[in-house]
């Protein structure tokens, strides 16, 4: 009966103290921890913190790690001719969903895909009324995350005249605004040089006034 006895403490005692174990790592990495990080977050990286926002006229209307669709209003698909125009998304049923991001998970040579390409190709040399051959691969290709927020430089050149046109500015003008917002390789050397839609439009809707 002693034994028993024994066995018994040891085992309640080595149960409290397991217990208490799980109690004090629980507040700490599940309550401590996330607060700190938290509050180191939004002290030090405050706007990368809470989705890197864009704002105008003292609103949000996008994040710089994101990318969006810019069409006619109440026309969902129908890209509006005033706008630099972002690359194709797979992310979602309309693209651009942030709840849905991802690829098509088509292979280069899948027949559907091809004939996606050749499709998309054809459409934006008309909208921007180029030659076929003058469309660069990211105005017909879809990113991996189906978000990309940047464009290349080669798809914002073709996009000039038109958005010029729609918008009675200076081709001139609407150039030197792609060239302010290349951005070059990382490091001098890393990537290829892009152009962040959004806030190329936002400067465009600047300048139109």
């Amino acid at each position: 009966m002693t034994g028993m006895n024994a066995t018994f403490r040891n085992t309640a005692r080595l149960t409290w103290a397991a217990l208490r174990a799980l109690l004090v790592l629980t507040v700490v990495t599940g309550v401590l921890y996330p607060l700190a990080v938290f509050a180191v977050g939004q002290a030090a990286f405050h706007d990368k913190a809470n989705g890197s926002p864009v704002g105008a006229g003292g609103h949000v209307v996008g994040s710089s790690l994101l990318g969006q669709s810019f069409d006619l209003p109440g026309k969902p698909g129908t890209p509006d001719p005033r706008w630099f125009q972002p690359r194709p998304s797979a992310a979602g049923q309309n693209g651009y969903d942030t709840r849905a991001s991802g690829a098509s998970n088509l292979g280069p040579t899948n027949p559907a895909l091809v004939k996606t390409i050749e499709e998309r190709r054809t459409q934006v040399a008309a909208f921007n009324r180029v030659a076929p051959s003058a469309v660069p691969a990211d105005a017909v290709t879809a990113s991996g995350s189906g978000l990309d927020p940047d464009i290349s430089p080669a798809y914002a050149r073709i996009q000039t005249d038109r958005v010029a046109r729609a918008r009675h500015l200076d081709p001139a003008e609407v150039a030197r605004l792609v060239a302010d917002h290349t951005e070059g390789r990382q490091f001098g050397f890393l990537g290829e040089p892009t152009v962040d839609v959004l806030q190329l439009n936002l400067a465009l809707a600047r300048l139109a006034g």
